[in-house]
C-alpha cells in the first residue's frame, strides 16, 4: 500500500503577481473598470474630456506668436487655413504684454530717463521662497535660515518700494524693543501685563520715535535703492505683494482674535467677537472702498497715507477673521483632556497654547487655514475696482488698445493659468502637510 501525502512537505517557489492586478493596469482595473456602472461612467467621463480637448487644442496651438495685432493674428489664421471667430488663440498679446502683466508699469528702463528695476521684485520673488523654505520644510533646511526668515518680512517691501534702508531696521527695532520690554514686565508682574507692555512699547516707538531715528541716520549715513512710487506698482507683481503680506500677517492675527474669543475677560472677549462678527458680516469690496476713499477723511489733514498700504491693512483684517474661525473650530475640536493634561503639568495659560493646545488645533485646522489663503489670494483681483492695476485691471487696458480691441479668452486664460499655478501649489502642500502631520481620521 503506497503512502499518500496530504500535506506539502516542500515550499513553492514565490511566482509574480498576475500582471493584470498590480501596475497601471491593476489600477485601472480596480477603479475604472470595476463593474458595468464604473465602466459606463468611465467611457462618459473619457468622451466628454476627448470632445473638450479637441476642441481646445487646435484653438490653443495657434501659430500667432509673434503677432502685433488682432488683425495681424487673423491673417496668420487665414494663411495657415484656419477660419471662423474661434480658429485660433491670438497669443500675440501675451507675448507683446506678458511683461505688462507681471509687473505692471514698475519702472523698465523704456522711457530712456529711469533704469530698469524689475529686477527689485523678481529678486524679492526668489528671496520669498528662500525665506518660506525653513517654515515649509523644516526638517530639510539649515536651522540658522530662519534668522533670514524673521528678517524677511522688513526686507520684502524695502524691495520693492525702495528708499533709505533706515526704514526697515527701524521697524525691525519696534519688535526688538517690543519683546525687550515683554520680558522685563514679565518678570516684575504676569505674563498679560507683559504683553500688553511689550504692544504699547512698540506702538509708541513705531508712532513717535521711529521717523526720527530713521531720517537721523539717513542723513549721517545715506544707504538705500532708488523709491518707486505705489502707482507704478500692478500685475502679478501686485497681486503676490498684497497676497504674501495679507497671508503672512492674518495667520498669527487670526489666532490673537480665536484665543481672545475664548478668554473668560469679558472685554477681550466682546471686542474680538464683535471685529470677527463686523469684519464677517461685511464685503470685501466695501472694505477695498472704505480704505480707498473714506480712510483719509478720520486721518489729519495733509497726511499721505500710501493707498496699497491701506489695501493691506483692510485685507490683513479681512483674511484674519475668516482665519480665527477657522482655528477657533481646530481649537473646539481637541478634547478637554488636553486642557487638563496641560493644567496637571503646571504650565500657565501660554505655555499651554505654546506646546500643547496651539500645535494641535493648527494641525486639525490646516485645510480651512489653507482654503482660506487660496481665498485671500485669490481676491486681490478685487482691488482693480479701487483703481489698483492688479492683472484684471491691466487686462482692461490692454483690450483697450486699437491693436487688441477683441481679444478676451487670450488674456482671461494667461491670467487663469497664472493664479492656477499659485493657488494649485498652496493646495498641493497641503496635502503634502497633512500626510506629514498624519492629519484627520485614518
Amino acid at each position: 500500500m503506497s503512502n499518500i501525502a496530504f500535506v506539502r512537505t516542500e515550499m513553492l517557489p514565490e511566482q509574480a503577481p498576475p500582471a493584470s492586478a498590480v501596475g497601471l493596469i491593476g489600477w485601472v482595473r480596480a477603479n475604472l473598470f470595476s463593474g458595468w456602472f464604473n465602466t459606463l461612467i468611465t467611457l462618459a467621463t473619457l468622451y466628454v474630456i476627448y470632445a473638450i480637448l479637441a476642441a481646445i487644442l487646435p484653438w490653443a496651438f495657434s501659430p500667432t506668436v509673434g503677432a502685433g495685432s488682432l488683425a495681424e493674428c487673423r491673417e496668420i489664421l487665414a494663411e495657415s487655413g484656419k477660419t471662423g471667430h474661434f480658429a485660433g488663440a491670438c497669443w500675440g498679446v501675451i507675448t507683446e504684454r506678458w511683461q505688462q502683466l507681471m509687473f505692471g508699469f514698475y519702472p523698465n528702463g523704456s522711457d530712456g530717463v529711469s533704469a530698469d528695476l524689475r529686477w527689485r521684485p523678481v529678486l524679492a520673488f526668489v528671496l520669498l521662497a528662500v525665506a518660506l523654505a525653513p517654515v515649509l520644510f523644516a526638517d530639510k533646511v539649515p536651522s540658522k535660515m530662519i534668522w533670514f526668515t524673521a528678517a524677511f518680512p522688513f526686507l520684502y517691501p524695502w524691495l520693492h518700494w525702495g528708499g533709505s534702508i533706515w526704514g526697515p531696521i527701524s521697524a525691525l527695532l519696534g519688535f526688538v524693543i517690543g519683546w525687550f520690554v515683554f520680558k522685563t514686565a514679565e518678570k516684575v508682574s504676569s505674563s498679560l501685563i507683559g504683553m500688553i507692555s511689550g504692544v504699547v512699547a512698540a506702538l509708541v516707538w513705531w508712532l513717535t520715535l521711529s521717523g526720527f531715528f530713521s531720517n537721523a541716520l539717513n542723513s549721517i549715513l545715506p544707504v538705500g535703492i532708488e523709491p518707486v512710487q505705489s502707482r507704478l506698482f500692478g500685475g502679478f507683481m501686485l497681486s503676490v505683494l498684497i497676497g504674501v503680506i495679507a497671508i503672512a500677517c492674518s495667520l498669527p492675527l487670526g489666532i490673537v482674535l480665536a484665543l481672545g474669543r475664548q478668554s473668560d475677560l469679558l472685554i477681550v472677549k466682546a471686542i474680538c467677537v464683535g471685529f470677527i462678527e463686523f469684519i464677517r458680516g461685511v464685503p470685501l469690496i466695501t472694505l477695498l472702498f472704505v480704505a480707498s476713499t473714506l480712510l483719509n477723511i478720520f486721518l489729519p489733514p495733509g497726511t499721505q497715507f500710501d493707498i496699497i498700504l491701506r489695501v493691506l491693512i483692510m485685507v490683513t483684517l479681512f483674511a484674519a477673521a475668516y482665519m480665527a474661525e477657522v482655528i477657533r473650530g481646530g481649537l473646539a475640536a481637541l478634547p478637554k483632556g488636553q486642557y487638563e493634561g496641560a493644567d496637571s503639568l503646571g504650565l500657565d495659560y501660554w505655555q499651554a497654547q505654546r506646546l500643547i493646545i496651539m500645535p494641535q488645533a493648527l494641525k486639525i485646522s490646516i485645510p480651512g487655514i489653507v482654503s482660506t489663503f487660496i481665498g485671500v489670494f485669490k481676491d486681490t483681483v478685487l482691488v482693480s475696482v479701487i483703481g489698483l492695476l492688479d492683472p484684471l485691471g491691466l487686462s482692461n487696458g490692454i483690450r483697450a488698445d486699437a491693436n487688441w480691441n477683441g481679444i478676451v479668452w487670450e488674456i482671461y486664460g494667461f491670467i487663469a493659468l497664472m493664479f492656477f499655478v499659485f493657488c494649485f501649489s498652496m493646495s498641493r502642500y497641503s496635502m503634502y502637510l497633512e500626510r506629514k502631520l498624519q492629519t484627520g481620521h485614518r
